[in-house]
């Protein structure tokens, strides 16, 4: 196949759901912006479900429903991705996320010729606090990563990991994600509204985690520092934004450290422009990343962040925040007291970071440029 710059070619990108996380989102930027560019964008999903859904068939994008009907529809359910790939016919199949990886990786053996290529988005995560599945998927996508035309992490963290765990280093590629900053920027009117609704005045300093309430997350970590800066500084209101197993355990933590009158538990959010938008202070206190979209979205917003130096976020963040160890709340801490006290001002900075370096454009052009050379071999 002789391709030209300007070549575009048909790609089928494979996920399990559209609901709203941050791999999700990536694919649906993705899509748009490769369509954008003429490629014949198709998207497979195990479950036609989530709020991402209406993205893509607002824009045309067409949303193939691979009716998986439960954990154990595995071969019937192979065979419809493999009838639904050779029905597409595209050149390049784009998996995201290690059960995907796998489904692609198996449809291909079934017959359809196509590129193959797979997405990694974690980094350094500790596999003995998942059920038993994700070990073994984990330790298939290491054995099967040979085969894969192209592996993209979003992370070098992630890359590095990933090769240490013994993924193939051949075609192990990074695009860091990218962040949508049209749609996250600071909006003075947004902010006040939604910090209404949280019951905050002025002068109250709301510092927030936007992430699944999840062991890998830190959220424990993150109320232990709370405790602390809640000593120091009686105006600070501490936000936990998502949804997760760990919610009951973090309540009673927060009882625990007499703070769950300074806490809250919101649930997850369908507008994270407005929650980011309300907050003073973004923290992700996470023992594992890759590249954390929360932390760039919240750059975006300009609201200055608090993070821990895992995956990418040092990177991320650069000299526009605060970089703390892993599991250290008595750092973490330090860095928020420090933020609170509003003594800095970092926001503007941060969201030129972003523009700068994280920009969805950027995310679109650099997979592009690799898919293209992966088509050329």
């Amino acid at each position: 196949m002789v391709l030209s710059e300007r070549h575009v070619c048909s790609i089928f990108l494979l996920v399990r759901s559209l609901d709203a996380g941050g791999a999700e989102r990536q694919l649906v930027q993705l899509a748009i912006g490769l369509k954008e560019r003429g490629y014949v964008v198709r998207v497979g999903v195990f479950y036609k479900q989530g709020p991402l859904l209406a993205e893509l068939e607002s824009r045309d994008i067409p949303v193939v429903d691979l009716g998986k009907k439960g954990r154990w529809d595995l071969l019937g359910f192979l065979f419809r991705v493999r009838h639904a790939i050779a029905d597409a016919k595209p050149e390049i199949v784009y998996s995201f996320l290690g059960g995907a990886n796998l489904v692609a990786a198996a449809a291909r053996m079934l017959g359809p010729k196509f590129k193959l290529v797979w997405s990694i988005r974690a980094s350094d995560i500790d596999l003995k606090q998942y059920e038993w599945t994700r070990p073994i998927s984990y330790r298939a996508e290491c054995l099967l990563s040979d085969r894969v035309d192209l592996i993209i992490a979003n992370s070098f963290a992630g890359r590095t990991h990933a090769i240490s765990k013994g993924f193939s280093h051949r075609r192990l590629e990074v695009v860091s994600n990218g962040i949508d900053t049209k749609r996250f920027h600071p909006d003075s009117l947004l902010r006040r509204r939604q910090r209404q609704q949280w019951g905050l005045s002025d002068s109250d300093v709301a510092i927030g985690v936007l992430a699944r309430l999840d062991p890998v997350k830190g959220h424990g970590i993150f109320l232990t520092a709370a405790a602390r800066v809640a000593q120091e500084l009686p105006n600070c209101r501490f936000l936990c934004i998502g949804e997760g197993p760990e919610k009951e355990r973090l309540q009673q933590l927060a009882d625990d450290l007499d703070i769950s009158n300074r806490v809250e538990f919101l649930g997850p959010s369908n507008d994270p422009v407005s929650v980011l938008n309300g907050l003073d202070i973004y923290c992700s206190s996470s023992a594992s990343e890759g590249f954390s979209n929360s932390v760039g979205e919240a750059m975006a917003c300009s609201i200055p962040c608090v993070v821990t130096d895992v995956g990418d976020s040092a990177r991320i963040v650069g000299d526009t925040g605060f970089i703390v160890p892993r599991a250290d709340p008595a750092a973490l801490a330090d860095a928020l007291i420090l933020v609170a006290r509003r003594e800095l001002d970092i926001g503007f900075a941060a969201r030129q970071r972003i523009l700068e370096n994280f920009g969805t454009r950027q995310m679109v052009e650099r997979t592009a440029e690799l898919l293209l050379a992966t088509l050329r071999r």
